[in-house]
C-alpha cells in the first residue's frame, strides 16, 4: 500500500469517528431540549394556575372581607374623616354619609 492510501484510510477512519461522535452529541442535545421543553410546559401550566388563583383572590368582595377581618379596616365615613391643614391641626370634613 502506498503512503497516500494509508493517509486516506486514516482520514476516512477519523472522519467516521467524528461523524459518530457528532451524531451522539446531536442525540444527547435533542434529548436535553425535549426535557427542557417538558419542564417549560410544566412551569407554564403552573404559572397559568397561579395567575388564575391570584385573579380569584383579588376580587373586590374578597379584598374587602380580608381588609375588614385581617386588617381591621372599615369604610370611611364623615365621622372618621379628618382634613390635615398646614397649621398641623386636624378637623373633621363635612361630607355625605358613606362616601369615600
Amino acid at each position: 500500500m502506498s503512503r497516500v492510501n494509508v493517509f486516506l484510510l486514516a482520514v476516512l477512519l477519523l472522519s467516521s469517528l467524528g461523524l459518530v461522535q457528532a451524531t451522539q452529541e446531536r442525540r444527547r442535545l435533542n434529548t436535553e431540549i425535549d426535557r427542557a421543553e417538558s419542564e417549560e410546559h410544566a412551569l407554564d401550566t403552573a404559572y397559568q394556575g397561579l395567575k388564575a388563583e391570584r385573579q380569584a383572590q383579588t376580587t373586590p368582595l374578597i379584598v374587602e372581607q380580608r381588609a375588614r377581618s385581617q386588617l381591621g379596616m372599615h369604610k370611611a365615613t364623615a365621622a372618621v374623616t379628618l382634613e390635615i391643614t398646614d397649621d398641623n391641626r386636624a378637623k373633621p370634613v363635612a361630607s355625605k354619609e358613606g362616601s369615600l
